[in-house]
């Protein structure tokens, strides 16, 4: 079973490509990506790490480490909550 991972403080410059370079040294992903700006493109400074094996290790060896710059955040993705329509 896989199991999805939030990425946090991510350096505005960390890519798909180089977030799952990170994780592969610590088991297999099956994706990674960056969440980026809707209206600008730019990174949110975030993102999220699908891992069919390795997650907990990942999780263990990268929280708080120092990667591009910046000492990211892991942790276990929690489910997004449903959002509430406040358009009235």
């Amino acid at each position: 079973m896989s199991k999805n991972l939030y990425v946090g403080n991510l350096s505005f410059d960390t890519n798909d490509q180089s977030l799952r370079g990170l994780f592969e040294q610590h088991g297999e992903v099956e994706s990674a990506r960056v969440i980026s700006d809707r209206e600008t493109g730019r990174s949110r400074g975030f993102g999220f790490v699908e891992m069919s094996s390795g997650a907990s290790e990942a999780i263990s060896a990268l929280d708080g480490k120092e990667f591009e710059g910046r000492n990211i955040k892991v942790n276990e993705a929690k489910p997004r909550e449903p959002r509430q329509d406040n358009r009235w």
